[in-house]
């Protein structure tokens, strides 16, 4: 039959390069509750990089470094800060999604390969998306242990409380003023996609500042993938600082879902996560937006936690400040109760919270 974006069962592990693996994989199982799993290293044969594979339930994320100065991973890490350099989705045939993909315009990043080993058959294949990210079709289905290459980690756990956190839900990418819809129209063309949600301007925007979304979404809603891009205001939006400190589009934020968002919050706080503050006033006007809903609205906003609702349920979330020293990539977490919307009618009081750190940055 060939490829069709049902033949995506969900999102696998996001790799992340930064300055010092060590140390990222140390503070994301501290902070976030990961416990570190798998090692690559010169004691592994590998000498040019060191990489640590965190996982939590069904998330997964791997942090590596360059250790050599001329490196694909330096480079990254010098242009953009720590982020995320690559997106993984599991897929029937690797290889047919990337046949698909090319004819349809793709660019390859890495060829189809297989890798076999003591823990099975692994397969993956690769193609460039906004930025300098690039995402990995991967069939798992025979393969027992992480990834290929690693061995066990067998050096101290630094988690200190339960998070709960269990898989990622969205993934949202920063792309340049009119890029949105170009690359809308590439994950429907090299993937299959539908365009499932389409902010305007008018939807999105503070006193200062707008953007214009659009999320595509395989078509079994498997992966979802919302795509920003700035619009014109009195000043400056958070989406142009992204792409002015990032140097580049690419990963805004991973939006990661647990079934007890205050749990987890409470958890990641006493952890020492810092969050975006609500200001009190918006728990004054959330009206209907709160009835029936299984927790008391004093908990949430002791947590700052957001709440929205569609005709199919409610949920919660609650966003991080940024991770790294550039107001670049941050942390979403979420919890849905039927509700398959992406907090719309938080986005009014995010983006006033986000525009008062811009403030403090003199970004604004």
């Amino acid at each position: 039959m060939g490829y069709a974006s049902t033949d995506i069962n969900g999102f696998d592990f996001i790799h992340m390069y930064v300055g010092n693996a060590k140390h990222s994989a140390q503070v994301f199982a501290a902070l976030f509750g990961f416990k570190i799993v798998g090692y690559k290293g010169p004691e592994t044969g590998c000498r040019d990089h060191v990489s640590y594979i965190l996982n939590q339930n069904q998330l997964t994320f791997v942090v590596s470094a360059a250790i050599v100065p001329e490196h694909a991973m330096h480079n990254f890490v010098n242009k953009h800060g720590d982020g995320v350099h690559e997106l993984s989705i599991r897929v029937k045939d690797p290889k047919e999604a990337l046949d698909y993909a090319v004819a349809k315009g793709a660019n390859t990043a890495r060829d189809f390969s297989v890798s076999e080993d003591e823990n099975g058959r692994f397969s993956s294949a690769s193609i460039d998306i906004y930025g300098d990210t690039i995402i990995t079709f991967i069939n798992r289905e025979e393969y027992k242990a992480f990834l290929p290459g690693y061995q066990a980690y067998e050096g101290p756990q630094f988690a200190r409380n339960d998070v709960g956190l269990t898989h990622i839900d969205h993934i949202v990418g920063n792309v340049g003023e009119g890029e949105m819809n170009k690359w809308a129209a590439f994950f429907e063309q090299t993937m299959d996609l539908e365009t499932y949600v389409h902010f305007d301007k008018g939807d999105i925007s503070t006193q200062y500042s707008s953007l214009v979304s659009k999320v595509v979404r395989s078509k079994n809603s498997a992966v979802k993938f919302p795509i920003n891009e700035p619009a014109a205001g009195l000043k400056k939006s958070q989406i142009e600082e992204y792409l002015e400190v990032n140097y580049d589009a690419g990963v805004q934020h991973i939006a990661i879902a647990t079934d007890n968002l205050i749990q987890a919050i409470s958890a990641m706080e006493s952890n020492g996560v810092t969050f975006i503050e609500t200001p009190d006033t918006y728990y004054e006007v959330i009206g209907d937006r709160a009835a029936g809903i299984h927790e008391a609205v004093e908990d949430l906003k002791k947590l700052n936690i957001l709440i929205d609702r569609d005709e199919e349920g409610y949920l919660l979330q609650l966003f991080t400040q940024p991770l790294g020293d550039r107001p670049t990539l941050f942390l979403e977490f979420i919890q849905r109760e039927g509700c398959e919307g992406f907090g719309q009618n938080n986005f009014q009081s995010l983006f006033e919270s986000i525009e008062r750190e811009q403030a403090k940055r003199g970004n604004l």
